[in-house]
């Protein structure tokens, strides 16, 4: 008998981590970080519903930390089997591993410091440098469509999910008494509208459908009419003499952003004469980007032509941020800049340094460009919070909020039920996850629309697959 049982990324969009237990073997769909309120966060640090050590194979769906964060944690806490993951994950893995165990680690310490002087028991940091180390050793990489033989009776293949470089869909093959099964994870499905990456691959036949629904509520703007905003909004700043702000996660979002920014400097829409990438990890995303060019989709042949020398080809006003010193430069700039910064949902980074110096100037512009999770600051400045305390100073905020939808890189409702119309003759169980409660009952009616019954697991629920 063959079971999976949710343990993250159910009623909310982060914390990945599936468990699926055939009659033999343990193996575990991704194992990310919860991200978002401070609550929500606590989750991070609590005990494992399993045994680390009992899992025999991790399958990563891609990099991004609400799907891969906490893996270190499970290595610390006694995990050594193989982490399946695709070719284009491998590098970017590493990236952002390594980078949130330096934040894991100055946080720590930051906060024992408060402890220490208030007399409270320290803190352990939830992983550390060399825990991360010990899971690299343990990577398995493989190109999309291989048939890869996971562990006996168990066959997998990652399909492309046009999300992020290396993003896939995961479908797992299982022989479970004498029977065949199929279990698909949609991972995260890209949008339609990206300009670097491939869309989405079909799949056709499967039993269980794992799909996600991030945007399982609504659509994104067309990209012309999205693209003609971010012109307005680049000329309004140029006009007024202030700065352009867009949060940006470091990998998918970062990379779509100068592709776009690219085009319009070509175009002649860009008014701005400097454009700053301040995110040491977001350059060498974008620089791990161009090792498997074969990767990208061919949409635009001048594109691929003239980033043959780098993106700061493409977009000759680029400049890269890598020092402190360089970002605390920027800070002196009152106009005429688009900066670009790190976190996505502003929930740490240099990002809150750049809002801190912009929020309360009428003549700023804040751009999201992605989703933004409930609790964190990006959630509230898209809901209108005027005064908020970043770093220790308290902000009224007189700049304009901006929120360019067209420029997910997730898929949107209508793009979701198009990729799950792909599956043939008996529609497979299917479970919504990855998604805000709103987001996953309206797309879970969209589906009951059309006689497709969808269920929303909660955490900790097992089910057989069958």
């Amino acid at each position: 008998m063959t079971h999976l049982t949710f343990w993250g990324g159910t009623e909310q969009v982060t914390g990945s981590c599936y468990l699926l237990e055939t009659g033999h073997y343990r193996i575990l769909l991704d194992c990310g970080l919860f991200q978002g309120s401070k609550e929500t966060e606590r989750l991070n640090a609590e005990d494992f519903p399993f045994d680390p050590a009992t899992i025999d194979a991790v399958v990563l769906s891609h990099a991004h930390l609400d799907h891969s964060g906490r893996l270190p944690k499970l290595v610390k806490e006694g995990f050594r089997g193989d982490l399946f993951l695709t070719e284009g994950s491998y590098q970017l893995l590493e990236l952002m591993l390594k980078d949130a165990a330096f934040l894991e680690l100055r946080d720590t310490e930051w906060e024992n410091k408060k402890r220490e002087r208030a007399g409270k028991k320290l803190l352990d940091p939830l992983f550390t440098l060399e825990d991360v180390e010990a899971l690299l050793t343990l990577r398995k990489p493989f190109p999309y469509r291989t048939a890869i033989d996971v562990l006996p009776g168990i066959k997998l293949q990652f399909l492309d999910a046009g999300h992020i470089l290396g993003s896939s869909i995961v479908k797992l093959e299982l022989q479970d008494g004498g029977k065949n099964k199929t279990l698909v994870f949609s991972g995260d499905l890209g949008n339609c509208a990206s300009p670097v990456l491939p869309d989405p691959e079909t799949v056709k036949h499967a039993d269980l459908l794992l799909l996600e629904s991030t945007y399982g509520d609504r659509d994104h703007k067309a990209l012309d009419p999205t693209l003609d905003e971010l012109r307005v909004i680049l000329k309004l700043a140029a006009n007024s003499g202030g700065n352009v702000i867009i949060p940006s996660f470091a990998v998918g979002r970062t990379q779509d952003l100068l592709y776009w920014l690219g085009k319009l400097y070509r175009e002649g829409s860009l008014p701005q004469q400097q454009v700053f990438l301040d995110s040491p990890m977001a350059i060498n995303a974008s620089e791990i980007y161009f090792d498997y060019k074969h990767l990208f989709n061919k949409d635009d042949p001048e594109f691929n032509r003239i980033t043959q020398k780098g993106w700061q080809a493409w977009l000759p006003c680029l400049s890269y941020s890598e020092t402190a010193e360089d970002s605390m430069a920027i800070n002196r700039i009152v106009g005429g800049a688009v900066i670009i910064a790190g976190s996505g949902m502003c929930t740490g980074g240099r990002i809150r340094h750049h809002l801190k110096y912009n929020l309360w100037r009428r003549n700023a512009h804040i751009v999201f460009v992605g989703f933004q999770a409930q609790g964190t600051l990006g959630r509230r400045l898209i809901d209108g919070q005027k005064d908020l305390k970043i770093l220790g100073s308290k902000i009224h905020v007189e700049a304009t909020i901006h929120t360019l939808g067209g420029l997910s890189a997730h898929a949107d409702q209508s793009q979701l039920l198009a990729w799950a119309n792909h599956f043939e003759g008996p529609k497979p169980r299917l479970f919504l996850v990855h998604g805000e409660t709103s987001a996953s009952h309206s797309l879970q009616t969209c589906f009951n629309r059309l006689g497709w019954p969808a269920n929303l697991p909660k955490i900790g629920q097992k089910i057989e697959i069958s």
